[in-house]
């Protein structure tokens, strides 16, 4: 975990505080003071105000935020990590006041309860405006789903007044038809103790804070105030940092493994409703992105795990009259491309990592498959398959090329037989005739850097590599979700051109400091979809999904396969990470 920093100007329409440092100062040992005789749980909370104290009281706001009738306004939000939080707004002639409102409100919850104050948060309003319910409506519709960054007060004196992560953590911003849900809204509201609203206003006031978040070891983060990253503490991800990351969600994604060495396959945590689909093809990558996290720190224990998840991938396998193997999705009576194709490179890397050739004959099964849905004269594939092996759909999606194409470069690699070279090398043909780079896509990105070690001598091949991440930087550095392939593909195309150098080719037109100042805003963008508890503490089971990855945009859906991808570009990050630097990679988050 990176360090806490100390707290830094945040932009905002400047105002002095008639409050000096001396008179901060007194009021956190004040505050430090009256914990010896507090409860214990008002006593953890005392103190991790005193520690908060000289940051908020210091801070710098906007203009009153509600018109000068409410005055200023602090938010203080708590969390025990078993539950959302429970949020707390005061408002006050000046900020003194009111963070003595909400700090009151806070303590009298907590002096009748046993609830331990694990997290505390405090949000300043630092900037406001007031919409009409149109003008909302029109904002909300047009912003990407969970992506409006602001709170809400529903009435001019904040006595109804929610944060933006409240909004969008309780699902009471509506994005299919623009506004609120006050359904949602009302819910949210019952279910922590607060008055439900008989109707919408026809006036709001949106604003957005300044934010602090103090941890369950009481280190103060300051968290961002603007953009993309808003509401999350900023730092930097070295090679230390994205090491802790993979270890973090691969935990998690250890934690998902069943007796029958299936996974829990998704989470939607605003509610903490499970996902019920399966989808075999996303179990096989998965198992991937484990043995790479084993890699990283045996452990007897996953390693077991590892092994499960294997068995009940390999109950999936099925075989043809002609003893060619198929990964097969029973709910849909499928044979996909695809599957095939990360099954063999789970388990080329699990025969690597843990130096056996258990599943040799299984692989060269797979790799039969795959070459039977491959026309090697073209370099196309065949995408789907019914259960019962005849043709059903020619293309599903472009990332099965691929994955397929990669898993042939790993047969090659397991077991040097040149029958799934030439079959590869066809494919990659078909990919730089067809103009690959069209589709952003990290699997061909993995297979080009897998055919690479084996063909070094191409210098077409580094051409093509570079290019399906150049031709596509400046999509890659603008796209505001986290888009965890991407950081993928941007790391496996840095791999193919460590490599061209090292084998004394030089790029051309390859502009080097744009493609790692796009690595740098990738991991950085990445950081939004990660499971602070800044972030966790607004869902509805906050330890079930604390320090994972999410997807934003889809309700903050965190699934097996999204999990997995981020494992697979921060494995990369941290595996290439001084060669990065020596580059002159950017110090992400700065």
């Amino acid at each position: 975990m990176s360090k806490p920093t100390k707290n830094t100007k945040q932009p905002g329409t400047k105002l002095l505080l008639p409050l000096c440092v001396a008179g901060v100062l007194v009021l956190a040992a004040l505050l430090t003071c009256l914990t010896q005789r507090a409860p214990s749980n008002v006593a953890v909370y005392q103190k991790k105000l005193s520690l908060l104290a000289p940051s908020v009281l210091a801070a710098e706001t906007g203009k009153s935020p509600a018109g000068g009738q409410a005055g200023q306004a602090v938010f203080l939000s708590l969390c025990d990590t078993t539950e959302r939080a429970s949020v707390f707004c005061g408002t006050g002639p000046d900020l003194p006041a009111a963070w003595e409102a909400a700090s009151e409100m806070a303590k009298d919850f907590l002096a009748n309860s046993n609830y331990d104050p694990v997290w505390v948060k405090a949000d300043v309003v630092s900037s406001s405006d007031t919409l009409q319910s149109s003008e909302l409506s029109r904002a909300v519709l047009a912003a990407r789903h969970e992506f409006y960054r602001y709170g809400v007060a529903f009435d001019q004196m904040f006595e109804t007044a929610l944060l933006e992560a409240e909004m969008n953590g309780a699902k009471i911003y509506d994005y299919d038809n623009g506004g609120i849900n006050l359904d949602y809204l009302n819910r949210y509201l019952k279910q922590a103790g607060r008055s439900p609203l008989d109707a919408l206003p026809e006036v709001f006031t949106i604003f957005q804070c300044q934010g602090w978040f103090c941890d369950e070891n009481n280190a103060v983060y300051p968290l961002n105030s603007s953009g993309l990253d808003y509401g999350r503490r900023a730092e930097s991800v070295d090679a230390s940092r994205a090491r802790e990351l993979i270890l973090n969600a691969s935990a998690f994604l250890e934690a998902q493994i069943q007796e029958d060495g299936s996974f829990i396959y998704g989470i939607y945590p605003r509610f903490d409703n499970e996902i019920e689909n399966y989808n075999i093809v996303r179990h096989a990558s998965t198992l991937w992105s484990l043995i790479c996290r084993y890699r990283l720190a045996p452990d007897q224990a996953l390693a077991e795990k590892i092994e499960a998840t294997i068995g009940f991938m390999l109950d999936s396998v099925i075989y043809d009259q002609e003893g060619r193997a198929f990964l097969y999705e029973e709910k849909d009576d499928e044979i996909k491309l695809g599957g095939c194709g990360v099954a063999v490179v789970a388990l080329t890397e699990y025969m690597d990592v843990f130096q056996n050739d258990n599943y040799q004959d299984v692989c060269r099964a797979l790799g039969q498959g795959i070459l039977s849905m491959l026309d090697q004269s073209t370099g196309e594939y065949y995408h789907v398959l019914n259960g019962g092996f005849s043709r059903k759909e020619a293309l599903r999606t472009v990332y099965y090329d691929g994955e397929a194409t990669f898993a042939l470069c790993r047969l090659y690699s397991l077991t040097g037989e040149r029958i799934w070279l030439e079959a590869a090398k066809s494919a990659v043909a078909h990919f730089i005739e067809a103009d690959y780079t069209q589709y952003k896509d990290h699997w061909v990105a993995y297979s080009m850097n897998e055919i690479t070690k084996h063909i070094s001598d191409n210098e077409a091949y580094y051409a093509f590599a570079l290019a399906n991440a150049q031709n596509n930087l400046d999509a890659i550095r603008e796209r505001d979700t986290t888009y965890h392939t991407y950081l993928e593909m941007l790391m496996a195309t840095f791999e193919v051109y460590d490599r061209m150098l090292q084998n004394g080719f030089q790029p051309a037109d390859f502009d080097l400091q744009a493609f790692l100042e796009t690595i740098s805003t990738r991991v950085n963008r990445q950081l939004n979809g990660y499971f602070y508890p800044e972030y966790a503490m607004y869902m509805k089971n906050p330890q079930r999904i604390l320090n994972t990855f999410m997807v934003r945009h889809d309700g903050y859906r965190i699934r097996i396969d999204d999990v997995q991808h981020n494992i697979g570009g921060f494995y990369l990050y941290f595996k290439n990470y001084d060669k990065l630097v020596a580059c002159g990679l950017p110090v992400s988050g700065d």
